[in-house]
C-alpha cells in the first residue's frame, strides 16, 4: 500500500531535520574543538640565553635551563605542557577511554607463558585477571605438580607508581632466588634474595645495581654489576657471599675505559663465569671456573679495536661468534686452555658477504645458527654428521629467533615466531624429523581477529644513492590503494638494531580503521647485514634520514597513501629520526609522533656526565673532534629548527628517563613553539612518574598508546566511534 503524498513528505522532512541536526551537532563539535585550540594558550618557556662554544663556533641555547631537574620552575613548565595537552585534546578523552578498553579487551587477562625446564623444575610466568604485573612461578618434577609462587609482582608493586622486575636467577641448586626491582624508572635496581624452600626473604639487600646478576656454582656466591649513579654506565663487577655485609662486597673488576660497559653471566654449560666488557665496536671477555668463585678471572682474549666477539662453552671448548676478518661475523671454536691465542681458533662457519650471523645455540648433536639474509631471520640446523637444513616459515615477512634452550642433550629446539598477521607463537621443533609443535600462540581475545582478513607485503623504495630500502606493510584486505588510505610509517635505524615484522594486537585499532602500517628497514639497522649498519652511522648517519624520506615518497607515489594522510612515528633514536625528517621534509607528513626523542645531539654528546654519552662515540662520533661536530650540527633536530611550517606533532618523554633525558624533547618543543609558522597542533606529554619505557604494567602503557592514536585520529579527521 502506498503512503499518501502528505505522509511521504512529512517522513522525508523528519529525516531531513534529523540529518541537519546531526550535521549541526558534528559542526558544533568541530567548532568547539577549534575554539578550544585557538583560545588555549600554549606554555611559553622563558628564554635564558646560554652561549656554548667549541672549535671556535658559538651556539646560543635559549632553553638550556630546562635541564635543572630539581628546579620547581622546570617542573611547573612540564606540568603546564601536560595541562595544555589535556585542554586541546580534552575532546578526545572519551575516544582515548574507548580505545584503551578496546585494546585491553584484546588481551587475555588470565594468561601464562610456556614453561621451560631447568634441571628439576619447570619455570613460567602467569598473569591474573585485572592485575598489572607478572607472577613468577615454578613446579617441581612435572607440570602436574603443585605450583610454587616465587614472587608476585603485584604484591611487590603496591605503593609504587612505577614498578619493574630486573634480573632474576635461581642458585645452582635452585633453592635461592635472586631478583631485583626498580621503583623509580631510572633502571637503578635493588637486589633481594629469597629462600624458596622456607619462603623467607633474606636480610641481604644490595641497592644501586644494574639488575645484571649471575650465580656461581657454590649456591652462596653471586656476581653483580654496578653503575655510575650519574652517567648510569655499568662499570663495576662485585662479588657477594650470602650472609655477609653487602657494604663489604669485593670489587672484582672495574672497567676504566669510559666508552665501555661491563656485564657478567654464566655459560650454558654452567662451567664458566664470564665478565664481558663491550663498546660499540669492541668487546673483551674474562672467564672463571664457576665452581671456584674465589679465584681470579683470566682474559679470554685481550681487546682489540673493532674486534667484537661473544662466547659460549660446551664440553671442553668455547664457541666464538667473531667479526675478526669477517664483517658479517663467523663462528669459530677453541680449546678451553688456548683461548688467548687466535692462531689456535678453528673456523666452524665461514664468513659470508650476503649473510649476517646474529647468534648461535649449541646442543650435543646439533648446532643452530640465527642467520639474517635479505632482511629476514633464518634458523639453520646443522647436525654433527654435517647434514643441514633450514626451518621453513612460509611467509614473506616475519620475525623469528631461538627461545630458551637450556637442555644441552636434546634434539628439540624451542623457537619463537611471529609475523605482521601471525600472533606471537612458541614452537618446539624436532631437529631430526623437522616436526613442529605449536606450544602457544598469543590469543587475541574477542573473536573478531582472523589472520586471513589481513594482508602483508614486502616492497622496496629507492634511496638517493640508488640503494633499495625494504618496507614491510600490513593492512586489512579491501583497504584502497588509491592514495586515500591513512598510513602509519614507523622507523628506527640506529645501533644496528633490526626492526623485524612482528604482530601487534594494539595495531589492529589502526588497521581496522583503514590504516596501512609500514615498517621501514632503513640503514643504521642491520637488516641487510653489517654494512647496512655501517652505512647509517657516524659520518653516514644522514642516510638513515634520507632513506626514511625515500620510503615516504615511494609510499605516496605508489598510492598507498598521500601526504595529507601520512603519519610517521619513532622513539628514542627513532625520535631523532622523526626530528631530522620533519626538519628536512615537513611537507610529506600530516602528523609526527616522537616518543622520548634524542633530538639535542650535539649538546648531549658533548656532556660526558649524561648517561650513555661516552659509550656512544662510535655510534654518533665524538663532537670534540671538529669533523664530527660539524656533521652532527648539520642534522641535530634541535639545532636545525627553522621558522617554517611543521606538521601536527605529539612529543612524549618521561621525567626519570635514564636514556634520553626529559629536557631534550622539552627544549625541542619550546623552540618549535617559538619558530614554527603554522597553526598545527604541537603537544608535549611528560610522564612525571616514569622513564624511557613509559608507564609500567601491562595495561597502564596502553593509555599512552590510546592517547597517541586519539591524537592521530583527531588530526586526520577520523571518527573512531
Amino acid at each position: 500500500m502506498k503512503l499518501p503524498n502528505t505522509i511521504f513528505l512529512l517522513a522525508n522532512l523528519f529525516l531531513l531535520t534529523l540529518l541537519l541536526y546531526s550535521c549541526g551537532q558534528e559542526n558544533q563539535h568541530n567548532q568547539n574543538k577549534e575554539l578550544k585550540r585557538m583560545t588555549a594558550t600554549p606554555p611559553k618557556a622563558k628564554i635564558v640565553p646560554k652561549e656554548l662554544e667549541i672549535h671556535g663556533h658559538k651556539r646560543i641555547d635559549n632553553y638550556y635551563w630546562l635541564n635543572e631537574r630539581e628546579n620547581p620552575e622546570v617542573i611547573e613548565y612540564l606540568k603546564a605542557e601536560n595541562a595544555y595537552l589535556d585542554t586541546v585534546l580534552g575532546h578526545t578523552k572519551e575516544t582515548q577511554e574507548k580505545l584503551f578498553a578496546e585494546m585491553k579487551g584484546r588481551i587475555k587477562e588470565q594468561d601464562e607463558s610456556v614453561p621451560y625446564k631447568l634441571d628439576d623444575y619447570y619455570y613460567y610466568v602467569r598473569y591474573e585477571t585485572g592485575k598489572e604485573y607478572a607472577i613468577y612461578c615454578r613446579k617441581k618434577g612435572s607440570l602436574q605438580a603443585q605450583e610454587e609462587v616465587m614472587i608476585d609482582g603485584n604484591e611487590l608493586a603496591k605503593g609504587h607508581a612505577y614498578f619493574a622486575v630486573g634480573g632474576m636467577q635461581v642458585s645452582y641448586n635452585q633453592d635461592i632466588l635472586a631478583y631485583s626491582t626498580d621503583t623509580v624508572s631510572r633502571r637503578i635496581y635493588t637486589l633481594y634474595f629469597k629462600n624458596l624452600t622456607t619462603g623467607e626473604t633474606l636480610q641481604d639487600v644490595i641497592p644501586n645495581i644494574t639488575g645484571n646478576i649471575a650465580w656461581a656454582n657454590d649456591n652462596k656466591t653471586i656476581f653483580y654489576a654496578r653503575q655510575d649513579l650519574q652517567t648510569l654506565r655499568s662499570y663495576q663487577i662485585y662479588k657477594h657471599v650470602l650472609g655477609s655485609d653487602p657494604a663489604k662486597d669485593e670489587l672484582i673488576f672495574e672497567e676504566k675505559d669510559e666508552t665501555f660497559n661491563v656485564g657478567v653471566y654464566r655459560t650454558k654449560s654452567k662451567k664458566y663465569m664470564v665478565i664481558a666488557s663491550s663498546s660499540t665496536l669492541t668487546t673483551e671477555a674474562q672467564i672463571l671456573d664457576a665452581s671456584k668463585p674465589n679465584e681470579k678471572f683470566k682474559l679470554f682474549l685481550k681487546r682489540e679495536r673493532e674486534h667484537e666477539y661473544g662466547i659460549d662453552h660446551v664440553g671442553d671448548k668455547f664457541y666464538i661468534r667473531t667479526n675478526w676478518q669477517a664483517k658479517n661475523f663467523r663462528l669459530m671454536e677453541v680449546a678451553e686452555n688456548q683461548t688467548a691465542d687466535k692462531a689456535k681458533w678453528k673456523e666452524v662457519i665461514a664468513h659470508r658477504k650476503e649473510v649476517l650471523l646474529e647468534g648461535f645455540e649449541v646442543f650435543k648433536n646439533f648446532l643452530v645458527l640465527e642467520e639474517r639474509k635479505e632482511g629476514l631471520m633464518h634458523l639453520r640446523i646443522i647436525k654433527n654428521d654435517k647434514t643441514e637444513h633450514y626451518v621453513d616459515f612460509g611467509e614473506p615477512t616475519y620475525a623469528a629467533g631461538t627461545g630458551i634452550n637450556l637442555d644441552f642433550d636434546t634434539n628439540i629446539l624451542r623457537y619463537g615466531y611471529t609475523s605482521l598477521t601471525t600472533p606471537s607463537s612458541t614452537f618446539d621443533y624436532n631437529m631430526d624429523t623437522k616436526e613442529k609443535t605449536l606450544l602457544k600462540q598469543q590469543e587475541v581475545v574477542g573473536g573478531t581477529f582472523k589472520p586471513e582478513n589481513y594482508q602483508a607485503e614486502r616492497i622496496y623504495a629507492t634511496a638517493q644513492d640508488g640503494t633499495k630500502i625494504p618496507i614491510s606493510l600490513v593492512y586489512k584486505k579491501g583497504t584502497p590503494k588509491d592514495g586515500t588510505a591513512p598510513l602509519y610509517q614507523y622507523g628506527y635505524g640506529s645501533y644496528g638494531y633490526s626492526l623485524d615484522a612482528s604482530f601487534s594486537s594494539v595495531r589492529l585499532s589502526l588497521l581496522d580503521r583503514g590504516f596501512i602500517y609500514a615498517i621501514c628497514h632503513i640503514r643504521g639497522g642491520e637488516e641487510m647485514g653489517r654494512q647496512w649498519y655501517e652505512d647509517g652511522k657516524l659520518l653516514k648517519k644522514k642516510n638513515t634520514f634520507t632513506d626514511f624520506i625515500a620510503c615516504s615518497e615511494h609510499l605516496i607515489k605508489e598510492k598507498y597513501t598521500s601526504a595529507d594522510k601520512l603519519v610517521a612515528s619513532g622513539g628514542s633514536a627513532g625520535g631523532l629520526l622523526m626530528g631530522a625528517v620533519v626538519n628536512l621534509r615537513p611537507d610529506l607528513y600530516k602528523a609526527i609522533v616522537a616518543d622520548v626523542p634524542f633530538v639535542d645531539v650535539v649538546t648531549t654528546m658533548l656532556d660526558e656526565s649524561i648517561p650513555l654519552t661516552t659509550g656512544e662515540f662510535d655510534e654518533w662520533g665524538n663532537p670534540k673532534e671538529k669533523q664530527y661536530y660539524d656533521y652532527m650540527l648539520s642534522y641535530s633536530p634541535y639545532d636545525n629548527v627553522e621558522a617554517k611550517a611543521y606538521p601536527n606533532m605529539l612529543v612524549t618523554t618521561g621525567l626519570h628517563d635514564s636514556q634520553v633525558q626529559y629536557w631534550e624533547p622539552a627544549k625541542w618543543v619550546a623552540k618549535l613553539r617559538t619558530l614554527k609558522t603554522d597553526n598545527n597542533l604541537l603537544v608535549l606529554k611528560t610522564n612525571m612518574e616514569a622513564g624511557h619505557g613509559g608507564a609500567s604494567g601491562r595495561f597502564e602503557a596502553l593509555k599512552e598508546i590510546a592517547l597517541e592514536y586519539a591524537f592521530l585520529f583527531d588530526v586526520l579527521g577520523i571518527k573512531a566511534y
